[in-house]
């Protein structure tokens, strides 16, 4: 009796099993989710302020999908020219394409659409500002060394693809204003020499603005960029797990491990609850603050050019640097080449390759090839620091050209004052901005290295004996002491001595020669304030000169 119970209870323990277990035990076996899952469930994530910059990019980008999924409904990628008999009353009868006329549609008849369109727009906005706001964080903190180079590529593919897919984007509608816009690039692409024409035709269907570059600039916008930047998220993502996350200094903090919180459960509520966060300010902006009305400004025509005609803030730098630059021009063998125009064509790119590769340029300059985990102190490169304040200062310098006639008609200014001033700046300002950031770098490390050897400033006043007075200061914890002091100080490459050992004069090439002049400029005597020994702090707190 005892046994048939016995049996019974076991039947009854071994049960059919739920069907969502039955379901992860089959895709388990099949795909080994459990092992990736132990694995990585656990992942520690560091908990900084700065890291949610990156969250943010992330974020914005899934609303940029979940939006322009719903636009696509509804939006007519065409040229072909209709009559617009919607309910916006001051254009009924006007001709306009379909573009244009759906995108009236989407605003004024579907429900919820002109919102979506704010959202959208407002997300793009939100993208690649957190995507400038996150490189330059990796970028004042070193945190593009080995072994992330790869991704700092990624990024800033990312970045320059963006801008791309903003312009495409903001073109689709066929109004006035992105029609002056896309008359610019037409304008840019005509520059280039010899294949100039070509390519405007090729884009164009003709002369501009022909009547194919909606449809093409569409396929791109919604097939084309959005599939490369999904894939390069995609592979940014898998390598910050790959290559763990990076960390600033601090106590317990080594370039062997990573302190902060695990992927579940804590740190995927922060995340979740971020998302809807920052949809949430996505929403209300685009609610409270409507950008491109393009109601107000009509369809484009190509006799017509809208006042106050301004990109995105993010396409301001090529403009800015065409508006400002002199109209040049050379003609030979009946041909005319437009420098005006051209020689910003050279220079964006340029720029943009410095930036994509400055990791490698440092790793040559300073012959680092170790892997960094933790990161820089801006203060403690004031070299990386100055260039990257340099090269912003530079951006907004041409942000400014390139909104020219806005600054002109807002502040009552010449737009000649304006456009020299861009001009002068280009070249001046980047450098003012280098050495003024470099010296505040070497004065925050000076005022370091002083509150290590002599500690914080208590605002006690004491009198001592023989009348002088002098402000109490009190040690600092182990913990800050740690954090002041973590940093590394690379000594720059020497060349060695001018002969060898036999005093014959050793050959040393004009690279050579560069690089350790470049090394002495990052981290010579005049790039570093040294930070404090143990000898010096030990001499100082035992009582020689401590108060």
């Amino acid at each position: 009796m005892s046994t048939s119970t016995e049996t019974a209870s076991t039947s009854t323990r071994r049960g059919p099993k739920p069907a969502g277990q039955r379901v992860a035990e089959w895709t388990d076996a099949r795909l080994g989710l459990y092992k990736v899952g132990k694995a990585n469930l656990r992942k520690i994530f560091p908990d900084h302020w700065s890291f949610m910059l990156g969250e943010i990019c992330l974020y914005s980008f899934i609303i940029l999908i979940l939006t322009g999924v719903y636009l696509t409904l509804f939006f007519h990628p065409s040229m072909a020219e209709t009559i617009y008999h919607g309910p916006y009353a001051p254009l009924q009868g006007q001709r306009m394409s379909e573009a244009y006329a759906s995108t009236m549609h989407i605003s004024f008849e579907v429900r919820g659409g002109l919102l979506i369109r704010q959202i959208h727009h407002w997300a793009a906005l939100i993208f690649l500002a957190g995507m400038l706001v996150h490189m330059m964080r990796i970028f004042f903190t070193g945190a593009f060394r080995k072994p992330r180079e790869l991704n700092w590529l990624f990024g800033w593919t990312l970045l320059f693809i963006g801008c791309f897919e903003g312009f495409t984007g903001y073109s689709l509608p066929d109004d006035l204003l992105s029609g002056t816009g896309v008359r610019f690039v037409d304008g840019a692409i005509l520059s280039t020499p010899v294949i100039g024409t070509y390519l405007s035709m090729f884009i164009f269907g003709g002369e501009f603005p022909g009547h194919n570059f909606v449809p093409i600039f569409y396929s791109v916008h919604i097939l084309l960029f959005p599939g490369i930047m999904a894939a390069l998220v995609t592979a940014h993502m898998i390598l910050v797990v790959y290559h763990k996350h990076t960390q600033f200094p601090g106590a317990g903090k080594t370039e062997k491990n990573v302190v902060g919180m695990p992927l579940l459960p804590i740190y995927t509520a922060k995340a979740g609850g971020f998302f809807f966060l920052v949809f949430g300010v996505i929403a209300a902006l685009a609610a409270i603050a409507t950008v491109n009305p393009i109601w107000t400004i009509g369809p484009y025509q190509p006799d017509q050019v809208s006042t106050g005609a301004q990109p995105d803030w993010y396409m301001g730098f090529p403009e800015g640097l065409i508006r400002v630059m002199p109209g040049w021009e050379i003609n030979a063998w009946g041909h005319t080449l437009v420098l005006g125009v051209f020689i910003p064509l050279i220079i964006f790119p340029l720029v943009l390759v410095a930036i994509g590769v400055y990791p490698f340029i440092e790793s040559w300059i300073t012959g680092d090839k170790r892997e960094h985990h933790l990161l820089d102190r801006p203060r403690n490169r004031p070299v990386r620091t100055g260039l990257g304040v340099a090269w912003l200062t530079l951006y907004f310098t041409l942000l400014i050209g390139g909104g020219n006639d806005l600054w002109a008609t807002h502040f009552h200014l010449s737009i000649e004052t304006i456009t020299w001033f861009v001009r002068i700046g280009f070249f001046v300002l980047p450098v003012i901005a280098f050495w003024v950031t470099k010296r505040i770098c070497l004065g925050l490390q000076r005022r370091d290295r002083e509150k290590v050897l002599h500690g914080r400033e208590t605002g006690i006043i004491k009198r001592l004996p023989h009348g002088e007075f002098i402000e109490v200061h009190e040690p600092l914890p182990q913990e800050q002491l740690h954090k002041l002091t973590a940093h590394e100080q690379p000594q720059p490459l020497e060349i060695g001595p001018a002969v060898d050992e036999n005093g014959v004069e050793r050959k040393t090439s004009p690279v050579t020669k560069l690089r350790a002049k470049l090394s002495r400029s990052y981290y010579g005597e005049h790039s570093q304030i040294p930070k404090p020994t143990v000898e010096e702090y030990e001499e100082i707190t035992s009582g020689h000169g401590h108060h």
